[in-house]
């Protein structure tokens, strides 16, 4: 069983990771022994701890997931698999010879990879049989720089990959279900205001009264990217304006000079989101300004 520490500054992204891990927990594979709120509380805990893997996000108050690493002591260093929001910190990942790369949310299928690679890594380091219980022709085992290699390729594969192919209109979803407390809400896909992902974690906005348009927007996080779900979204009714942000055609309620060609969008619920320069201009041609 590996000790695992979690470190993460959003609740809610150590809370999924949490989940995630449980079954892992259940079969005996990992023990989670501790979380982490910023790089302080990470270096504290490895310091004092003992501990076989640790999930790092990348960026966080006080140290980042790399400056962590840098400040424990090696004696006391895990195995470490890194979680981010963002794709452009694979190579260094691959130079601190981390486990694994993952990009939020994470999902089942990648989870288990890292783990199955950080308990191979961990039986690795355990002693080697004696020589008279050694099978006769063990199997090769690649070469540590290949094996670098090809998990150098395959997080910058994963990382790399584009939006998922839009869905034909009998696949487009017409109701959204989310996590609130322990229970899923059913949300009509008409009360959606914006999907925006903020911190690494996808928030959708939508009406909290939808017979009445001016109370205030109610916040639900969902465990789905925003590429996944623009590809189960309407494009007549969605639109992306940012790299991180996608609305809701009818409820822009008005577009604001902003700055460098930009237009601030203020929706329904007065909830503003910033449209790129890009999708400002596209915005614009689609209303006819």
């Amino acid at each position: 069983m590996l000790r695992c520490l979690i470190a993460d500054d959003e609740a809610p992204a150590r809370a999924r990771l949490r989940r995630l891990i449980a079954p892992f927990e259940e079969a005996g594979r990992l023990r989670i022994d501790g979380e982490a709120a910023d790089g302080v509380e990470a270096l504290a805990a490895l310091e004092a701890g003992a501990f076989d893997l640790a999930f790092l996000d990348v960026q966080m108050p006080g140290h980042d997931g790399f400056g962590v690493l840098e400040r424990v002591s090696p004696a006391r260093r895990p195995d470490v698999v890194f979680t981010t929001a963002h794709h452009d910190y694979a190579l260094r990942a691959f130079e601190e010879n981390a486990v694994d790369y993952l990009l939020k949310p994470v999902s089942r299928e990648r989870l288990d990879q890292s783990v199955a690679r950080a308990e191979t890594r961990a039986g690795a380091r355990r002693p080697a049989p004696a020589i008279s219980d050694a099978p006769a022709s063990p199997p090769a085992a690649p070469r540590p720089d290949d094996d670098r290699l090809a998990r150098l390729l395959d997080w910058l594969d994963a990382s790399a990959q584009g939006p998922a192919a839009p869905a034909r209109p009998a696949e487009r979803i017409q109701h959204l279900s989310v996590p609130h407390r322990d229970r899923l809400l059913v949300l009509p896909v008409a009360s959606v205001v914006s999907v925006e992902v903020q911190d690494g974690i996808t928030r959708v906005f939508a009406l909290g009264d939808e017979r009445d348009v001016r109370a205030p927007l109610r916040q639900h996080l969902v465990p789905h990217t925003l590429e996944h779900l623009e590809a189960h979204l309407d494009p007549d009714e969605f639109l992306r304006v940012h790299r991180s942000a996608l609305v809701q055609v009818r409820h822009i309620r008005e577009m604001v000079p902003w700055f460098s060609g930009r237009y601030k969008l203020v929706l329904t619920g007065a909830h503003e989101v910033i449209a790129s320069r890009e999708r400002s201009r596209i915005l614009r041609d689609r209303l006819m300004l």
